[in-house]
């Protein structure tokens, strides 16, 4: 019985020619290489979207870093005038006046306490006299000529400045010195004329 429903499943597959036969592989030979290459445009997008999250990842992970380095920054800039005013404070008061010896004692520990934690935090103060004028650090607020120093040198600071994490939170206040000029005496006044 199994060779006779071979025998009818031989009659019921058309006869093919040679003709038909490549035909047939030439279509299967396209439909193999279209689906090639959407498995390999498939692949190429997968592989895109994991670099886009894995970039996507690393971007947040920067953004919560320097939210965290840098959070600070806004409040650290507000306290600074407190620091200034304490500081004014201890150059402005005698340290030989008995009268104030107490408040200026609790003046320097509050300043000292201050100056700590500023530091716990990065914030770090930028006191350049005697350093060359460095434009990212220091606002140069007048110039004067100095015969016994170097031009561009930081001759005297109005204001420290900070900066937070490397990051400048204020610039420096500064006097910068510059070369003495070699002007002529302004000519006298000619008296026969």
């Amino acid at each position: 019985m199994a060779d006779e429903q071979k025998q009818d499943l031989n009659e019921q597959e058309p006869a093919t020619s040679p003709e038909q036969g490549s035909a047939a592989d030439e279509d299967l030979t396209a439909r193999v290489s279209a689906l090639e290459e959407q498995l390999a445009t498939a692949q190429d997008q997968a592989l895109r979207a994991a670099a886009d999250v894995q970039n996507a990842r690393r971007r947040a992970e920067q953004e919560i870093e320097k939210a965290h380095k840098f959070g600070l920054e806004r409040f650290a800039t507000e306290l600074l005038p407190l620091l200034d005013s304490l500081e004014r404070g201890m150059e402005l008061s005698d340290p030989s006046d008995p009268a104030i010896k107490p408040m200026r004692e609790g003046m320097e520990l509050t300043l000292k306490m201050f100056t700590d934690t500023l530091a716990r935090f990065q914030i770090v103060a930028v006191d350049p006299h005697g350093e060359p004028f460095d434009p990212d650090l220091h606002q140069a607020m007048a110039m004067e000529e100095r015969d016994n120093v170097e031009p561009n040198t930081v001759i005297r600071v109005f204001q420290k400045g900070y900066t937070l994490s490397g990051r400048l939170l204020r610039p420096a206040m500064v006097v910068v010195s510059k070369p003495a000029s070699d002007r002529p005496e302004s000519p006298s006044i000619d008296e026969k004329a």
